[in-house]
């Protein structure tokens, strides 16, 4: 029996040995090419981080400020403390934000952040007082949640001032002032528009017993501070009912009262 042909044998070596194994040369570009690629990569690494670190383009030049009303853009600048001629990048915007809440109570919220190339932008919200809380010459500023956050020589203008009556001991034992002041606020955010405008004084005497003192010597009795937006649509029509009536009683809303005596 004849043995393989020349021609079968070299297809047998072929498939013993794998497929054709690249050239030498070819062999040796690929690493050299991974390795010019690994350089280009870290050069292009060391380029970003010099430019935002090292260079002079991308650094605090500029500190913006919106959104003040009572207070100034210079003192918030002062109080931000922001490191101009930092590079931007490396400012911590939680920090100046913290800072600014701590530094000037009056604001209420604010948001720092990077304005490329070379600013930082502090957009501030300020508290708004919806009672004032007389101390010697000056006024204690309080917002919608309680909040003292200010004094200042003259009570703003258009905003009631919060008188503490209680003459009982025992009432302050059970509710303590911060609480009867946070009674107040919660029906202050109820008064009607109409009528805070005339809104002189809210007189706390106790957790149910609050009232308010209007222009022209009226008064509305305004209990405790349930049912806030109910009394204030009842306070509303009595008055347009009304309108000679001298004294008000929206404590309970479902049976309310005026007179003009």
């Amino acid at each position: 029996m004849a043995g393989p042909t020349t021609a079968e044998r070299g297809e047998r070596q072929k498939l013993e040995s794998g497929p054709p194994r690249p050239p030498l040369l070819g062999r040796l570009r690929r690493p050299r090419g991974l390795v010019v690629l690994l350089a280009v990569a870290v050069l292009a690494g060391a380029a970003a981080v010099w430019v935002l670190y090292g260079s002079s383009w991308l650094r605090v030049e500029r500190v913006s400020v919106s959104g003040t009303r009572v207070l100034t853009a210079a003192q918030v600048r002062e109080a931000a403390d922001v490191p101009v001629g930092s590079p931007l990048v490396s400012v911590d915007t939680d920090v100046i934000a913290a800072r600014l809440r701590r530094e000037l109570p009056r604001i209420d919220s604010v948001e720092a952040v990077r304005s490329w190339p070379d600013g930082i932008g502090l957009e501030v919200t300020e508290r708004t007082p919806v009672l004032v809380v007389e101390k010697g010459a000056n006024f204690i500023e309080v917002d919608a949640h309680g909040v003292r956050f200010a004094t200042v020589p003259k009570a703003p203008k258009g905003v009631p001032a919060l008188e503490l009556a209680v003459s009982r001991p025992a009432v302050l034992r059970r509710f303590p002032a911060d609480r009867l002041v946070r009674e107040a606020v919660r029906i202050a955010r109820d008064i009607p528009d109409a009528v805070a405008r005339d809104t002189r004084t809210v007189k706390v005497r106790s957790y149910d017993d609050v009232s308010l003192e209007l222009r022209g010597g009226r008064t509305v009795a305004w209990g405790s501070d349930e049912k806030g937006r109910a009394k204030a649509r009842t306070l509303l029509a009595l008055m347009k009912a009304d309108p000679g009536a001298r004294h008000f009683d929206v404590s309970a809303p479902t049976a309310p009262a005026s007179s003009r005596s």
